[in-house]
């Protein structure tokens, strides 16, 4: 049975935009097939009955679609916004009003308000935390101690996010299962690559509608991220330069036929700056000081410390909006540096995000990936643990299948040959 929105608790900011996030949350579902699958199939075997379930992402079409899944799994979840820019305020309002779900997130959110959610969220003791960089995590271990032998475990799909679990684990305070989703095959290979390219060039366009075709793109980074953010920046006619620290991913780079340099080198080229590190200060003042007059600085990673913004603040004279989503830092010289979503995520901020198509695998392997840590409460140990080949196989299969597209099998000559050691040439 779903709760009614007037027994609920929860943070919105209108109650009233429901029936527009209900009509964009059901368009998004059209594009999330494989989700819908799993959701049909949670609606008959339940396996989150019970379950106390915190959810620490982006409020989106997409995301709402993956809470209706693990409400129909049975989870008594809560919805909390892990980015102050990236809540559709419509969709925080119809999970609350059509679904009874719990939802605390508001576009725009300062600081102190979304520390208020993550504590509210705790306060729901949950068994498991689906997290996005992995704060909620991290208050827990820090703030909540007493609370950890609840928890059956978490899963995290950001690289920022699975880095600090890492570090977590090294340091002996990650006691408990954490599922690595980023690096599925089915989410990495193709959110990271092509939902953040799409979605970042989307985002600045909308804040800017500058004519990228001619112009001198730096992607800083080339992960997966970087990689997306480079081939559609390419696709749509800039010069793309990309910097690196890791030798190896600048050799891809350069084979990709990008041109590849350091920092100091490219900053007075550019007239776009996107980063995709998930690392901080990779441009800074030093960096600012070189770009030419009107040079555009977003981020694409999860948080808004790739820029050092402070330090750009503090040098410039005079801050001033200039279009949605896009200020300009005047600086002494009389140049300008022009900012767009204040540093964080571009492609929520100013967009909605990654195409439904593409969140249809990773929030797939979320909902899956909680359906695995209950069923193996009590088996696995602590510290990461990668998503089975057998659910990354399964995902992609139903999305193929969604798309129409048949493949081959291999036959029972070709098994026993993959299998032996015998055979030769």
């Amino acid at each position: 049975m779903i709760a009614t929105a007037e027994k609920l608790n929860y943070d919105i900011k209108d109650i009233s935009l429901a029936p527009l996030g209900k009509q964009r949350i059901e368009w998004a579902g059209r594009e999330m097939p494989v989700l819908k699958q799993i959701r049909e199939r949670f609606a008959k075997e339940k396996p989150l009955d019970g379950i106390r379930l915190v959810a620490c992402c982006h409020v989106t079409t997409e995301t709402a679609n993956l809470a209706i899944a693990l409400q129909a799994a049975g989870a008594d979840a809560i919805l909390i916004a892990s980015n102050p820019l990236s809540t559709q305020d419509d969709v925080a309002a119809c999970l609350v009003k059509d679904y009874g779900i719990r939802v605390y997130a508001l576009k725009g959110e300062d600081t102190e308000t979304y520390k208020r959610h993550v504590q509210v969220a705790l306060d729901h003791h949950p068994q498991i935390i689906i997290d996005d960089g992995s704060d909620v995590v991290a208050e827990l271990v820090k703030e909540r101690q007493e609370q950890v032998p609840e928890i059956i475990g978490t899963t995290e799909e950001t690289t920022t996010g699975i880095v600090r679990l890492k570090a977590m684990f090294k340091d002996g305070v990650l006691t408990f299962p954490a599922m690595n989703v980023n690096d599925a095959d089915t989410k990495h290979f193709f959110d990271n690559r092509y939902g953040t390219g799409q979605s970042t060039l989307d985002g600045i366009i909308r804040a800017t509608n500058v004519l990228l075709a001619g112009k001198n793109v730096v992607v800083v980074g080339y992960g997966w991220c970087g990689k997306g953010a480079a081939l559609r920046a390419k696709g749509l006619g800039a010069n793309v330069i990309v910097t690196e620290v890791d030798s190896v991913r600048a050799i891809e780079a350069t084979m990709d036929g990008f041109r590849v340099m350091p920092m100091a080198e490219a900053a007075p080229q550019a007239d776009l700056f996107i980063t995709v590190t998930g690392n901080k200060h990779v441009i800074r003042k030093e960096h600012f000081e070189a770009m030419k007059d009107g040079a555009m600085v977003c981020n694409s990673g999860h948080f808004d410390i790739e820029i050092d913004l402070a330090t750009l603040g503090e040098m410039a004279t005079e801050v001033k909006d200039v279009r949605p989503f896009t200020q300009q830092y005047v600086l002494p010289s009389g140049k300008s540096v022009v900012v767009l979503g204040e540093g964080r995520l571009i492609n929520l901020a100013a967009a909605e995000g990654h195409p439904s198509a593409v969140m249809d695998m990773s929030f797939a392997n979320q909902a899956m990936a909680c359906e695995y840590l209950v069923k193996n409460h009590g088996k696995l140990e602590a510290g990461m643990h990668s998503i089975p080949q057998e659910i990354d196989h399964e995902i992609a299969r139903l999305k193929l299948e969604a798309m129409g597209i048949s493949i081959d099998t291999l036959t029972e000559e070709q098994v026993e040959y993959m299998n032996s050691w015998t055979v030769g040439t």
